[in-house]
């Protein structure tokens, strides 16, 4: 353990239970490896700073929860009533360069904007780290959905600007909007450090959080990537959907993003970890600034669904590179997406998704569809499915939790766990899963290990009766030793740390995939390959 006590990094989060149970024989472990890596030399990394960091003594610092806009909460800002909401000029920002912020408030009142960073804190989560001065509020025009796209870009006048210090370290940042009412909303942000070369880079899915949002979500004028309403009233469709989002509006109701606790609780705990960590988006993946080779190993906590062709470039160079790559959720590198500028010139401001519709402008990447239905360079349709990155892959989503059951339990993986083949977590495989696909490409040059295999119900269409399918948590080995990790289930972050979720064998053998990770090459001893 760091040198945060293994108290305070477990803070005031309860133990969930602990059950097990067998698998039936229908269901019985069928692990298909790929061609054995091969005995290329092992890419040499630097010794982890772990314990040592400026991410330890970030967190010695006093917390608050401030920081939190629960969604619940009486003054909390709802869209249909837009008390006060707001959005920030960019998804990422460097210490010394500075980021707006564009606010509306209903009633004309002053507001004021904090700025938190969200980490351990001894518990607390996150920690003040600037409040601007006293503004004027006036409410700022909602927009009508673009007639083609559906696209809603908010053109507001920006309400304060912050230049960050650079004092301020990488992290996961929250804008808190609070007028002088109470209501409250915020806005995530990043601040990055590119230039350095730290133990794990955490990817935070801003492509994805844009893809759900619906702002605003009122019944007349909100849409996504998956609805919208075709009349005011009427319940919002796939027909009235948007093909494009922008990054210029408010996210719905408090403003955290759609399933943003995934990032929020790694982050948490990762911290809590005392791991050397800097942080980014998936627009700076899109924009070149990320150069996977500085980095020990690239987590990617959350639900990451939507990456552009420049996205996934990184991560075919991290492999390449040796440098490993851990997805803890479920259902990524799904939709092709394209990233465009806004009209002031602002770059990577707009996602574009035709999905099943006809793209209308494809580019030399091919049309805004799934990774799967994609024609490889030979012509071949499924070539770039995302298992042949991942070595599983998205297969459905749930009709309610179920246990994830282990197997490999004599694996690396699992050890320190207690866990027995066939055992299960209960309820840990929730809202979508990932699998095996026999037919689909697998990562080439290396060896897959499925480390669970467990039955699920799909959630049913209308009129059509629940099917049955198989999640898979896996694990890849390339050669060198290099790791590509996917829970294959949404609630495995939630596990780490959650109060709700917490269990304590799913954080143990997070730590052994981290630990493992960070090991240097001559550490990892043969037996580690296809163990």
């Amino acid at each position: 353990m760091s040198v945060v006590s293994r108290r305070r990094a477990m803070g005031t989060f309860g133990v969930g239970a602990v059950a097990a149970a067998g698998i039936g024989a229908a269901y019985a472990y069928r692990e298909t490896p790929a061609e054995p890596p091969s005995a290329a030399p092992p890419t040499v990394r630097k010794a982890t700073a772990t314990g040592a960091n400026p991410v330890v003594n970030e967190n010695t610092h006093d917390g608050t929860a401030d920081w939190e806009v629960p969604a619940d909460a009486r003054l909390s800002t709802k869209d249909h009533l837009g008390q006060i909401h707001g959005y920030a000029s960019t998804t990422s920002v460097a210490p010394g360069e500075p980021i707006s912020f564009h606010v509306s408030v209903r009633d004309p009142q002053s507001f004021r904007i904090s700025l938190y960073r969200l980490g351990h804190y001894d518990g607390e989560g996150g920690r003040l780290m600037a409040t601007g001065p006293e503004l004027p509020g006036s409410r700022q025009p909602v927009p009508a959905p673009h007639p083609e796209t559906g696209a809603i870009v908010c053109d507001w006048r920006p309400s304060w600007t912050h230049q960050v210090p650079s004092t301020w370290i990488s992290g996961v940042y929250v804008a808190v909007f609070e007028a002088e009412d109470g209501h409250r909303s915020c806005t995530p942000f990043v601040v990055r450090e590119q230039n350095r070369a730290s133990d794990l880079l955490v990817v935070l899915p801003f492509t994805t959080y844009q893809a759900y949002n619906q702002w605003p979500l009122d019944g007349r004028t909100g849409k996504n990537l998956y609805r919208g309403y075709p009349r005011p009233g009427a319940v919002a469709d796939s027909n009235h959907r948007a093909f494009q989002v922008s990054f210029d509006r408010p996210y719905s109701d408090h403003g955290l993003p759609r399933w943003a606790e995934l990032d929020i609780t790694f982050t948490r705990w990762v911290e809590a970890e005392g791991h050397d960590v800097t942080y980014a988006t998936s627009t700076d993946l899109h924009e070149g600034r990320i150069d996977p080779e500085r980095y020990t190993a690239m987590i990617f906590p959350g639900h990451d669904e939507y990456w552009s062709k420049p996205m996934r470039d990184v991560l075919d160079k991290a492999v390449d590179v040796g440098t490993h790559l851990a997805f803890l959720a479920a259902n990524n590198v799904y939709f092709h997406i394209r990233l465009t500028g806004a009209a002031d010139g602002t770059p990577a401001r707009t996602v574009a998704c035709y999905k099943t519709a006809p793209d209308p402008s494809p580019d030399a990447n091919g049309p805004t569809e799934r990774w799967r239905d994609l024609q490889d360079k030979h012509g071949k349709k499924t070539g770039r499915a995302e298992q042949g990155v991942l070595g599983v892959q998205y297969n459905g989503i749930l009709a309610k939790p179920a246990p994830l059951v282990v197997r490999r339990p004599d694996h690396w993986f699992w050890e320190g766990t207690g866990l027995k083949d066939g055992e299960e977590i209960p309820h840990l495989v929730a809202v979508e899963a990932d699998g095996y696909d026999s037919k689909m490409p697998s990562p080439k040059g290396a060896t897959r290990t499925l480390l669970s295999e467990s039955p699920y119900r799909v959630k049913p269409v209308k009129g059509s009766a629940p099917k049955r399918r198989i999640q898979n948590t896996g694990l890849t080995e390339h050669e060198g030793g290099t790791l590509v990790f996917a829970a294959g289930t949404f609630y495995w972050p939630l596990a780490l740390q959650d109060k709700d979720h917490h269990d304590p064998r799913v954080e143990r053998a997070t730590r052994n995939l981290l630990e493992r990770m960070l090991l240097s090459r001559g550490q990892i001893g043969a037996e580690s390959v296809g163990v």
